[in-house]
């Protein structure tokens, strides 16, 4: 295995480690799928009303959250998991920028007649919830987690794997077989965050754009989003994994001039 921690400061709370990086993913996944049972979640419906919202919706999410907060904090890990010093092209910004802009026509295109401004509010402010978690879990924890064990590559394939497997309970919860898919959509996603972490230096767009991009999805009714999100996604797929493999050659050649 390849040790990659050029961009973790030495001088932190708790030594990261792969393990405690998958501590993390598990807990936040454990509790948030234990709420989403215990408040009789079904997905393709949170966000049908503002009882939803308040009743399906938002518990899971304040629950992961607020976990989330607690074992970044203890662990200490906010710098490297918000900076990023591995940066890409300033070109890859093309994604994330289309990304946006697929988000912002779903909006326009979408249909908002039983979207009251209260349940408007509501999932804006349990979207960026989610955008704030699911990116500290897994492009901030797992990132700084498996660098200590893992080549680039590996880095980039494992948390975007973990962000994929992550939605299949979505199984058990109203989304039935389409679940596949949306696992499959998960891992092109789950690159494009990386991307974007990488593109822009800092954890806060990944965060800022999957939020953007649920909101648009939970509140428009519209499918616009999701027929170019397996574009966009694997875009991303490809772009990244050209990039890396030329990351990888340059160590080799720095390594044999040294």
């Amino acid at each position: 295995m390849v040790n990659n921690t050029s961009s973790i400061p030495s001088a932190l709370r708790v030594r990261p480690t792969a393990w405690r990086g998958v501590l993390v993913y598990l807990a936040y996944m454990a509790v948030f799928y234990a709420v989403f049972t215990l408040v009789g979640v079904d997905y393709m419906h949170v966000s049908d009303s503002v009882e939803n919202v308040l009743t399906m919706f938002l518990p899971p999410t304040i629950a992961g959250f607020v976990l989330t907060v607690i074992l970044v904090s203890v662990y200490g890990w906010w710098k490297p998991a918000i900076r990023e010093l591995k940066r890409l092209p300033k070109w890859t910004l093309f994604l994330p920028i289309m990304a946006t802009v697929i988000a912002a026509a779903n909006m326009v295109t979408g249909d908002f007649s039983t979207v009251s401004p209260t349940m408007f509010l509501l999932v804006g402010i349990g979207c960026l919830m989610v955008g704030f978690s699911e990116e500290t879990v897994n492009r901030g924890q797992l990132v700084v987690a498996f660098r200590t064990r893992f080549g680039e590559t590996g880095v980039w394939l494992l948390t975007s794997l973990m962000f994929a497997v992550f939605h299949l309970p979505n199984i058990f919860y109203g989304v039935g077989g389409a679940t596949y898919f949306q696992v499959f959509v998960a891992f092109g996603m789950g690159s494009l965050f990386y991307l974007t972490r990488r593109a822009t230096g800092s954890l806060v767009f990944s965060m800022l754009l999957h939020a953007f991009w649920d909101f648009s999805s939970f509140t428009s009714h519209n499918v616009v989003s999701a027929l170019l999100a397996p574009v966009v996604g694997y875009t991303a797929v490809i772009v990244v994994a050209i990039l890396l493999g030329r990351e990888r050659r340059a160590a080799k050649r720095a390594a044999v001039s040294a």
